[in-house]
C-alpha cells in the first residue's frame, strides 16, 4: 500500500479478510454462498480499505496472517460508469500492487470463456441491461434479437459468449473463487430508482437459470440496514457479521472537517446578492488563509479552495450570468476562466455574457483552475471535493435534502489531516439565502444525527452564524508557553505492533535527517535483543528446534478380522517446505523484515557450510524463536522502550517540523499499547456561536467572558455554559492573580487536552473543561490550574474521576491545582486530586456521591 492505514481502517481490513477467508472456505467445502458489508460514513476511506483488502486477497498479507487466494477473481459492480472509473483511479492511487494490468473495465467486445484469477473486473448496471451487446442473446425472448432461418440466435460480432455465460464458467471452475464487490451498495439496493436496476443486481447476486449465484458478496455501503434487508429478501446467501466502522473514530482521525458553518438571513427578504458576495468574501479569506499556512509550513500544502454555487434544477441562464457578474465584482482578481459547471448537458453553456465549460465531477478536485463550480443537486454519487470550502445555494427551502447530500461531498479535509489549532481551515461554509431559521435547524439535525444514507458523525459541529475567535492580544506569551507544556494523552491502540512501530519511526526519523540510517540502526538494536534472548532461553529454543525439525504423526491400521484399529506413531525429519512454513509463522509474530535481516546475520555468522545450508539453519533458529512465547513478549517490550526513547530524545526537533510531519509522529506515538503523552497544538482560529435559539423560536445572545485565550474583536469569548460551568468560571476569575483561562475543546483536535480513563475494560478519552492561568507574585512565573465541573449523574462519572486522579498523580508537576467540582444540592463541592489521600479514596470508591459528601471533599469557594 502507498498509504499508511488509520487504526480504524486496519481493524476493518482485518475483519473483512477474516470474513472473506471463512466465506471462501465454506463455499469450497459446503457450497454455501455468503454476503456481508463494509459500512462506513462518507470520507472514511472505504476505497482505500478496499485496496488493502484486494492486495491481501491476491498477494497475501503476513501482518494479518492472511494467505493469498490464488484463484481469486473480483467483479467490482456499481450503478454508475463514472463511479467505476473513479474507484479504479482511487485503487491505483492507494495501492502499489493494483495497476492497469489487473484492474480491468469490462467493455464490448469481451471475448473469453471465463474471468482470470488475480484481476478486478469493473462492471456497471448499464452493461448488463437490455440492449447491451455484452449480454445480447442471454434472454431468448428479448425483442430485437437476430435469428437465422432456423430460429437460432445470432450472437453479436466478436462476442462468442454472453457475459452471463462467462460468469457461469467462472463460478463453476473449481480453480477459481468469484467475489462480488458492490460499490455504494445501499444505492444499488433501492427499488424505486428504476425497474431494471434491482432486477440486474439480484440476478447478478442470486444467479438465474443456469447461471449460479456469486459465492461471496461484499457490499461497500454507507448504511448497513438497506443492504441487510435486500440480502435477506434474496435468501440465497448466508449473511455474515457486517464490518461497521465507528463514525466517531473517522471524525477523530482528522480526515473529515470538524465544523459546518451555516449562514442564513436574519429576516425574510431577497438576500441572494448579499449572501453571494459574502460567500465570495469567505472564499477569498479561505484562499488567503491557506496561502499563509502554506508559506509558514510547506508550499506543497498549498490548497486552492473553491466555491460551489448551487442552483435550482431549471435555472434561468441569465440569472446565473448575473450571479457570475456579482462574483467577479466581489473578487476582481478572479480569472474569467475560473468557472465550470457539472450540469447534465455535459457541454459548454452560455450564462448571460459568460461561457462556462462542463467538467466531470471526479475531475474537479484535481483541476486547480476551477474556483467556482456551478451545480444543481447532489452532482454525482461518490464525488467529493475536499477543497470545496464554501457553498452558496439558491435552491428553495424545500430542497434541504439536496443541500445535505452536497455538503456530504464537501466534508473531506483537503490535506487528509486536521490543521492544528485552526478551525477556519477545518470547516466548510454553507450560505442559504432562501432558508429560514426553522428549516436550517432541520438541516442541522440531519447533519448531526445522520440520515437514511449516512450514519451519525459524532464529533462534528454545525454552527449558525458564528464569529471568529483569534488569540487574545492581552494574554502574555508566557501563558501560551505554559499551555503548550501541559501533557495531553492519546488512546492506545488495541492491537499494537511495537516492532512495526519502531521500524516506522526509524524510517520517518531518517527521512527528516534526525536519525540517518534509522532503519538499519533499529534492526541492529533488535538483533542485539534477540542475541540476548537466545542466550537466556537457550534450553527452550533447543526444544523448539527439535519440534521444528521433526514431523510427528500416527499411522492407522485396520484389523478387519479382529474388527479393531491400531495406531502406530511415526517421526519423520522435516523437509525445507516444513521449515520454511514454520519460519514464516515466526516471522509474522516477530516482524517479517526483522526476521529477514536477522536470518542474514545468523547465516553470515555460521561457519563451514554453504550459503543455502546457512540460510536454512538460520530460518530454523528463527522458527524456534517464534515458538517460545517469552521471546516475542520481551522483543516487543524492548522495541516499545526504544521507540519511546527515540521519540523523547527527538521531541524538540520534531516540534520544529511542519505540521504534516508532526502529524506523522503523533500517529506513531498513538500506535503504542499504552497511553502516550502528546503535545498540545497552539490554537489560532476558532469558530464560536454567538446566539442561542430558544424553544419558542426567539433568540438570545450568549454570555461573553473576558480573559479567554481566544476572543472576538472586543476581547470577549461567547459560550453557552450551564450554571455549573458559569459558576466555576466566575469563581476562578475572581481569584487574585488569575490572568487568563482556556475552554478546553470537547471535540477531538490537537488543541484539546485529553486524559485517558478505563470504562468497562475499554480505554476512552475525557476532556476536562477548564484550565486557568495565574501570575504568581514577585516574578514567580505562570502556574496552571485544571478545574473540571464533574457531573455525577452519568454512568461513567466514577471511571472518569479515576482517570483524572491517575493523570494528576503522574503529571502533578505541571499544575498547581487539579480539582473536580460537583454540585451537591445547593452547594458546590470539590475534590483536590493533588492530594494522595484523595486519589486513594477515589481508587477504592464504589459511589461517586459518597466521595463528594465525605470528608475528602470540601466546599468549593
Amino acid at each position: 500500500m502507498k498509504f499508511t492505514l488509520m487504526d480504524y481502517q486496519e481493524d476493518a481490513v482485518q475483519v473483512v479478510l477474516v470474513n472473506l477467508q471463512k466465506a471462501r472456505k465454506r463455499w469450497r467445502e459446503d457450497g454455501d454462498k455468503h454476503a456481508f458489508s463494509l459500512t462506513a460514513t462518507t470520507g472514511a476511506g472505504k476505497t482505500v480499505m478496499a485496496a488493502a483488502v484486494l492486495e491481501a486477497l491476491f498477494h497475501g498479507n503476513e501482518e494479518y496472517g492472511f494467505e493469498p487466494d490464488r484463484g481469486a477473481v473480483v467483479v467490482w459492480f456499481s450503478d454508475d460508469p463514472s463511479l467505476n472509473q473513479q474507484s479504479l483511479n482511487r485503487l491505483m492511487e492507494a495501492s502499489d500492487r493494483l495497476h492497469t494490468g489487473n484492474l480491468c473495465p469490462v467493455e464490448y467486445p469481451f471475448n473469453r470463456d471465463r474471468l482470470e484469477a488475480g484481476k478486478v473486473y469493473f462492471l456497471n448496471t448499464q452493461k448488463l441491461g437490455k440492449g447491451s451487446l455484452l449480454v445480447r442473446g442471454a434472454d431468448a425472448d428479448e425483442a430485437g434479437i437476430e435469428r437465422d432461418g432456423r430460429q437460432l440466435l445470432i450472437m453479436p460480432d466478436l462476442q462468442c459468449l454472453t457475459f452471463w455465460d462467462i460468469l457461469q464458467n467462472t463460478i463453476e471452475d473449481p480453480a477459481l473463487t468469484l467475489y462480488l464487490v458492490l460499490d455504494e451498495a445501499h444505492r444499488g439496493m433501492k427499488t424505486a430508482a428504476s425497474r431494471d436496476k434491482p432486477t440486474i443486481v439480484k440476478r447478478l447476486i442470486n444467479g438465474q437459470g443456469a447461471v449460479p449465484g456469486i459465492p461471496v458478496v461484499l457490499g461497500i455501503s454507507a448504511t448497513v440496514e438497506r443492504f441487510n434487508t435486500a440480502m435477506a429478501e434474496m435468501k440465497n446467501h448466508i449473511t455474515m457479521p457486517n464490518v461497521v466502522v465507528d463514525a466517531a473514530k473517522v471524525q477523530a482521525s482528522g480526515l473529515l472537517k470538524d465544523t459546518i458553518v451555516l449562514d442564513i438571513p436574519d429576516e425574510a427578504g431577497e438576500f441572494c446578492t448579499v449572501l453571494l458576495r459574502r460567500g465570495v468574501n469567505l472564499l477569498r479569506e479561505s484562499s488567503e488563509a491557506w496561502a499563509r499556512y502554506a508559506e509558514r509550513q510547506d508550499p506543497a500544502a498549498q490548497v486552492l479552495p473553491l466555491m460551489v454555487f448551487q442552483v435550482p434544477n431549471a435555472p434561468d441562464p441569465n440569472d446565473i450570468g448575473k450571479a457570475i457578474d456579482t462574483i467577479m465584482q466581489a473578487w476582481p482578481e478572479l480569472r474569467p476562466d475560473a468557472f465550470a459547471h457539472v450540469f447534465g448537458e455535459h457541454a459548454t453553456l452560455t450564462f448571460g455574457r459568460h461561457t462556462v465549460p462542463y467538467i466531470a465531477p471526479e475531475r474537479v478536485q484535481g483541476s486547480r483552475w476551477v474556483r467556482v463550480l456551478i451545480a444543481k443537486d447532489a452532482i454525482s454519487t461518490g464525488w467529493d471535493c475536499p477543497r470545496a470550502e464554501v457553498m452558496v445555494s439558491f435552491r428553495p427551502a424545500r430542497d434541504k435534502t439536496h443541500i445535505i447530500q452536497l455538503l456530504g461531498r464537501m466534508i473531506r479535509s483537503p490535506l487528509a489531516r486536521r490543521i492544528p489549532g485552526n478551525e477556519r481551515l477545518n470547516s466548510v461554509n454553507c450560505l442559504l439565502p432562501f432558508f429560514d431559521k426553522d428549516t436550517v435547524e432541520s438541516v442541522v439535525r440531519a447533519l448531526l444525527t445522520g440520515s437514511e444514507d449516512e450514519p451519525p458523525p459524532p464529533g462534528r459541529r454545525v454552527v449558525i452564524d458564528p464569529r471568529e475567535m483569534t488569540p487574545n492580544p492581552a494574554v502574555p506569551e508566557a501563558v501560551w508557553e505554559k499551555l503548550l507544556t501541559l501533557p495531553s494523552q492519546s488512546i492506545p491502540k488495541r492491537q499494537s505492533q511495537p516492532v512495526k512501530r519502531l521500524s516506522i519511526l526509524a524510517h520517518e526519523l531518517a527521512r527528516d535527517d534526525l536519525l540517518p540510517d534509522g532503519g538499519k540502526k533499529a534492526h541492529a538494536e533488535l538483533h542485539k535483543v534477540l542475541d540476548g534472548l537466545r542466550a537466556r532461553y537457550a534450553g527452550e529454543i533447543e526444544a523448539a528446534r527439535k519440534s521444528v525439525l521433526k514431523v510427528e504423526g500416527k499411522t492407522i491400521k485396520s484389523d478387519l478380522e479382529g474388527r479393531e484399529m491400531l495406531f502406530d506413531d511415526f517421526v519423520e525429519s522435516a523437509d525445507y517446505a516444513v521449515i520454511e512454513e514454520a519460519y514464516r509463522r515466526a516471522a509474522r509474530g516477530l516482524s517479517g523484515d526483522l526476521a529477514k535481516t536477522y536470518a542474514r546475520v545468523l547465516a553470515n555468522a555460521a561457519p563451514g557450510m554453504d550459503a543455502l545450508d546457512n540460510l536454512v539453519e538460520a530460518q530454523t533458529t528463527i522458527a524456534a524463536l517464534g515458538l517460545v512465547p517469552e521471546i516475542g513478549e520481551s522483543l516487543a517490550a524492548e522495541a516499545e522502550k526504544l521507540a519511546n526513547q527515540w521519540l523523547n530524545h527527538h521531541r524538540i526537533p520534531i516540534k520544529n517540523l511542519p505540521d504534516a510531519r508532526q502529524e506523522v509522529y503523533r500517529q506513531i506515538r498513538e500506535m503504542s499499547a499504552e497511553p502516550q503523552d502528546i503535545e498540545l497544538a497552539r490554537p489560532r482560529v476558532w469558530m464560536q456561536p454567538t446566539t442561542l435559539r430558544e424553544v419558542d423560536g426567539s433568540t438570545r445572545n450568549l454570555p461573553r467572558f473576558e480573559r479567554h485565550l481566544l476572543c472576538d474583536e472586543e476581547g470577549l469569548f461567547p459560550e453557552d455554559f450551564g450554571s455549573w460551568e458559569s459558576e466555576v468560571i466566575l469563581t476562578e476569575l475572581r481569584r487574585e492573580g488569575t490572568i487568563a483561562w482556556y475552554r478546553n475543546p470537547s471535540r477531538t483536535s490537537q488543541d484539546s487536552l485529553g486524559i485517558t480513563y478505563v470504562d468497562g475494560g475499554e480505554t476512552k478519552i475525557l476532556r476536562p473543561d477548564f484550565i486557568f492561568f495565574t501570575q504568581l507574585p514577585d516574578g514567580g512565573g505562570i502556574v496552571a490550574d485544571m478545574v473540571d465541573p464533574h457531573g455525577i449523574h452519568l454512568s461513567d462519572a466514577l471511571p472518569k474521576l479515576r482517570g483524572l486522579a491517575r493523570y494528576a498523580e503522574v503529571n502533578r508537576a505541571f499544575f498547581r491545582r487539579i480539582e473536580a467540582v460537583a454540585k451537591m444540592g445547593e452547594t458546590f463541592r470539590v475534590l483536590d486530586l493533588m492530594e494522595a489521600s484523595v486519589r486513594q479514596a477515589i481508587a477504592g470508591a464504589t459511589s461517586i456521591k459518597s466521595l463528594y459528601l465525605g470528608e475528602k471533599a470540601s466546599d468549593y469557594k
